[in-house]
This record gives structure tokens, C-alpha cells and sequence, in this order.
């Protein structure tokens, strides 16, 4: 998964690439108006934005990008089939149109999906942008060149696995079908009833094949949202964004495109940027960070000042930290000693690791609990706030563990208070009441990430994370239990090897279902039943806190991408 920033990591053990600790969203900013304040009588469209964040937004060409909806900055200069909803909170978790009349029509079995292009789409050069360019642009997000974007239409389209993109196969994907310039069909090899949420990805974006330049489109992507890129330096590091004229808000009512400039800054230290933030000094009065995330010692200065207190926007974005078992090793084949640990652990340690209660929530669900995941509360381990040691040692002893036992936890290096030291420090101390003794193996970051989804090197006992590609169960559920996403030779994200045939049954079934109010149900009951299994123990969800300038107005979380929407953002 990816989270909603701009890094590039893979969210679930791994920080899939395109963000970094992001955030989600809630309600906006605390104590805030939504619209900040004076509200929309009070917006006005003109002057600069300035983007401050610690990582550049490299790979700026929607083959390679690799967001949840679009992104951020991207989503200003590249539209797509579908996007989110431009709203606050649960509201904000709604596929939407954006090209598209509206959020495709399926056939019978999902398997087949219409889209009708709006009237009077142009480019930022005033061409029209048809169904054939939408077709090509996704075309080459199959280039071996291209690489980076989310690996789903490889997957989902009939003849996309083995596909090379356009300039090794000029012929194209016969799966996807343009009948004329506004009309757009794709045939996929499965159900996908979620396809609509996958439309919003920046592979969807229309290029026009006379613009392309390959691995150089990048610098001068061709704009179909209301920004176009007039400079682009340092793969990413400074972006300057200014009004793409031939773009019309008739067409778009998402994005409301308030600032008549965005100047992105990026390569800067995190504690620089909260510190320009907090200061709201100059151009950094209209200024916003769509990457950096107020830490523990910054948030307490913060919550002590009402006029900074003010500008913090609070997220929740759907992410779970948790700890993963390889039932594979011993002794975490046995369902007991699993079992035992999940009592054992301490939750208000480990969020106090985390940063404390205003940046972390106890989790023991492991779907995020949002309505849009199908959360459904569930506890199969009740051992309250401070873990039942007891419970613990009882389980072990039906294990054959009556003396206690030695294991080792894998975490990451990284200051990252999700699978860093702090957390698994807070785990071993649990544990150790429960006569559990915990060898912590440390590793940096690359050697972390290949042993943990490495199937033939996967530890027994590991800290993880996922993040959802977007706000539902299956991206979230399916990676990590679907048995037929188990990967030998590769990057392997079914930590547990989990593959239950009623598990995948019940997967497909889901996917089938084109009411996504249902889907989320059955994904929430999925969720129960497989955490019966004590695969995982999750431990928290994040929550996000962020800076904003003290010109910033119309303030707008969803619970989609969890961070500040700029696409809604006015400045004085």
C-alpha cells in the first residue's frame, strides 16, 4: 500500500513508496472550522501556495506514481476516471467522479466496466483529451521503463500480465476498448466490484502519445487539472506550479484550484519545516506540508500555544501497526503461544512508544476502524489496557512453555516510532511478565525490509504495517491473507502463509459486489474471522497531526489520504 504522502515506501512492513508517515483524516483541524476561518464567503482565489516537505516528488509522470487517489500535488495537474471526495472525514472516503460522467457501469459479474468521458476536456494546450489517450496513458504505465505505479491493471486486465507497454507492443491491450472519443471500456479476467476506487490511481491519467517522451515526460507531464508544471528541478526537489488556463471548473467540481501558484519545496529537514510553519513567517504564512508530521516533543509545545494549537490538522488515514507471526518458525506454529502473546502485550506502552494518545490509537481490530473498511469491533484477546500477563502464562504453560520462553522480535532502525526501536522495546517489556524474554534484532531499513518479505527469510516474530490503496477492505485484507498472493520468489506480504480456501472463497465473493456498502460489511466479518487465528497482533492505529500556515485557509482531511487536501486550500 502506499500512504498518502509523497515518499516513496511501502505502507504495511514495508512503507510502500509514495509517502511517508502521512496522515488521515477525521475532522479537520481541531478546534477549527473546517473552512477556516470566515468560510467560503471569505475565499479568494490568487496569490502563492508554498509546499514545504522533506521529500522530493520524484518520478513526477503518472505511469510511475504510485498514490492513494491520485496523491496530493499530482492530483493538480493529472486527472483520472474517478477521484475521491473532496470532503471532510467519512465523507471524503467516496469514489467520485472526475473525468467520467460518472463512477463506471458494470455488466452482470463485474467483470466488464463503461466509462463515458465528460464534454469539453481539454489539455493545458487546449487540445481535447479523448477516451484513446486515457487508454494510451495506461498503457505505458505497462513499460518496463515506467515502473513504480500500483501493480492492479497487470493483474486485473485480460492480457495485462504479460503485456509490455506501448513501445515494445505498439498494437496496445485489446482488454481496454475505445468505440469512440468519449466512451471507454475494460474487460478484466476476474470481478472487481471495487474498480471505480482503482480509476482513481494516476495510471488512469489521459496522455496524449504525440506529447510523449518516455523517461523524460516527467518534466513536462501534459496538465489535465487545473496546474501545470513550469518547473520541475532536481527530480522533484522544487516544483512550480502555475494555472493551466484551458482548464475549466465546469468540468472538475473537485478541485476548487483557489491559489494561482504552488511553489514546492522539498529536501528539507522535518524539524526545519515545523519550525517555518509554527514561525508563519513570510511566504511560510501561506505555506502547508503534505509529508511531515508534528513528532511527540514538538506536539507538546504546540498543544500548549492556542494560536498554533489552531493550525494543527488532525488525520486519521487508514494504517495499522501490528505484530506478525511466521507460523512457519518455531514456536510460532503453535496457536497457544500466538495466542499468548497478544495477551501479553501492553497497548498503552506501546502507544506511549508511539508518541503517546494524540498520535496513536489502541487497535485490536486489523482493519482500520473506519466505516469505509468495514470495521467491526472485535477483541478475541481481551487483555484490557495494560496487557493480562496471566492469561499469558497460562497458555504457555498449555503450550508446553510452563518455564517460560526465549524468541526474537525483527524491527526496523528507523526513527519512525511504527516499527522502530521504541515500539519493540515497549513489546519486550510486555512480554517479559508474561515470562516471555526478547531478543531484539534491529536492522536497518533495506535489510528490514528484504528479510521481512523474503518468504525463504522472513523472521518468526516481526513489527509491521499496511495502508490501504484506497479506503476499503480488499486492498487491505487481500495482500496479507489471500493465499494466492503468497509470492516464493519475491516480495511476499502474507506474513502468516495463510491459505484458506474459505478465506479466498470468501475474497472472491467479495470482490464481486458492486454495492460497496456491502462489501465493507462482509469485509469487516472477514476481518473477525481470520483474527481468530492470531495471524497478527495489532497494536495501533496513527493518528496524524500537522502544521499549517497562518494564512491558510479552507482547511479540508479526508478520510481517504488522512492529510491537508491542496486542492481545496486558498491563501491569503
Amino acid at each position: 500500500m502506499r500512504q498518502p504522502s509523497v515518499n516513496r515506501a511501502r505502507a504495511a512492513t514495508v512503507s510502500l513508496a509514495l509517502v511517508v508517515a502521512a496522515g488521515a483524516a477525521a475532522c479537520g483541524p481541531e478546534d477549527n472550522d473546517a473552512k477556516g476561518a470566515g468560510g467560503d464567503s471569505e475565499l479568494r482565489k490568487g496569490g502563492t501556495l508554498t509546499v514545504l516537505n522533506a521529500n522530493p516528488q520524484e518520478d513526477f509522470d503518472p505511469a510511475r506514481l504510485y498514490t492513494s487517489g491520485g496523491g496530493n500535488v499530482p492530483s493538480l495537474v493529472f486527472r483520472t476516471l474517478t477521484t475521491r471526495n473532496r470532503e471532510n472525514g467519512a465523507a471524503g472516503a467516496k469514489v467520485v467522479p472526475d473525468l467520467a460522467t460518472d463512477t463506471g457501469r458494470p455488466n452482470k459479474d463485474a467483470t466488464v466496466w463503461t466509462y463515458t468521458l465528460k464534454k469539453g476536456l481539454t489539455y493545458e494546450d487546449g487540445t481535447p483529451i479523448t477516451s484513446a489517450d486515457i487508454k494510451y496513458g495506461i498503457e505505458r504505465s505497462f513499460a518496463a521503463e515506467l515502473s513504480g505505479g500500483a501493480p492492479y491493471l497487470r493483474d486485473w486486465l485480460i492480457g495485462g500480465a504479460d503485456y509490455q507497454g506501448p513501445y515494445k507492443d505498439k498494437k496496445g491491450l485489446d482488454s481496454i476498448g475505445t468505440p469512440d472519443d468519449l466512451t471507454i471500456v475494460f474487460h478484466l479476467n476476474k470481478p472487481e466490484g471495487e474498480f471505480p476506487y482503482l480509476a482513481t490511481q494516476t495510471q488512469f491519467t489521459p496522455v496524449p502519445q504525440a506529447k510523449d517522451t518516455g523517461t523524460k515526460y516527467e518534466e513536462h507531464p501534459v496538465s489535465s487539472g487545473p496546474y501545470k508544471v513550469v518547473k520541475n528541478e532536481n527530480d522533484g526537489e522544487r516544483l512550480i506550479l502555475e494555472r493551466n488556463p484551458h482548464w475549466s471548473a465546469s468540468t472538475d467540481a473537485e478541485r476548487k484550484a483557489y491559489p494561482d501558484r504552488i511553489d514546492v519545496r522539498s529536501g528539507l529537514d522535518s524539524s526545519v519545516i515545523n519550525q517555518r510553519l509554527s514561525s508563519s513567517q513570510g511566504a511560510d504564512a501561506a505555506a502547508v506540508t503534505t509529508d511531515t508530521n508534528l513528532g511527540p516533543a514538538e506536539l507538546a509545545k504546540v498543544t500548549g500555544d492556542k494560536e498554533l494549537a489552531a493550525r494543527v490538522g488532525t488525520g486519521h488515514f487508514g494504517y495499522t501497526n501490528y505484530i506478525a507471526f511466521n507460523p512457519k518458525v518455531k514456536p510460532f506454529d503453535d496457536p497457544k503461544v500466538r495466542q499468548a502473546i497478544s495477551y501479553a502485550i501492553d497497548r498503552t506502552s506501546v502507544i506511549n512508544a508511539a508518541g503517546g494518545s494524540s498520535l496513536a490509537e489502541a487497535a485490536t481490530t486489523y482493519l482500520p476502524n473506519q466505516k469505509s473498511f468495514g470495521y467491526t469491533p472485535y477483541d478475541h484477546f481481551p487483555a484490557g489496557a495494560s496487557g493480562d500477563p496471566a492469561k499469558a502464562r497460562e497458555l504457555l504453560k498449555k503450550a508446553g512453555h510452563g518455564n517460560g520462553l526465549t524468541i526474537t522480535l525483527t524491527h526496523s532502525n528507523d526513527k519512525d516510532f511504527e516499527t522502530s526501536p521504541e515500539i519493540a522495546t515497549a513489546v519486550q517489556d510486555a512480554l517479559k511478565k508474561a515470562g516471555i524474554t526478547v531478543k531484539l534484532q534491529g536492522l536497518e531499513s533495506n535489510d528490514y525490509k528484504d528479510k521481512i518479505h523474503g518468504a525463504k527469510t522472513e523472521p518468526g516474530f516481526f513489527l509491521a504495517h499496511w495502508g490501504a490503496d484506497w479506503p476499503s477492505g480488499g486492498p487491505f485484507l487481500a495482500p496479507i491473507f489471500d493465499g494466492r498472493q503468497i509470492v516464493e520468489d519475491g516480495a511476499n506480504f502474507n506474513t502468516g502463509f495463510l491459505d484458506d480456501k474459505a478465506v479466498n472463497a470468501e475474497i472472491d465473493a467479495i470482490n464481486k459486489l458492486t454495492d460497496l456498502d456491502e462489501a465493507a460489511r462482509r469485509w469487516g466479518a472477514l476481518d473477525k474471522k481470520i483474527g481468530e487465528q492470531a495471524l497478527t497482533v495489532p497494536l495501533f492505529h496513527p493518528v496524524y497531526k500537522r502544521l499549517y500556515g497562518n494564512d491558510v485557509k479552507n482547511i479540508v482531511i479526508s478520510d481517504w489520504t488522512g492529510v491537508l487536501d491542496i486542492s481545496q486550500v486558498a491563501v491569503k
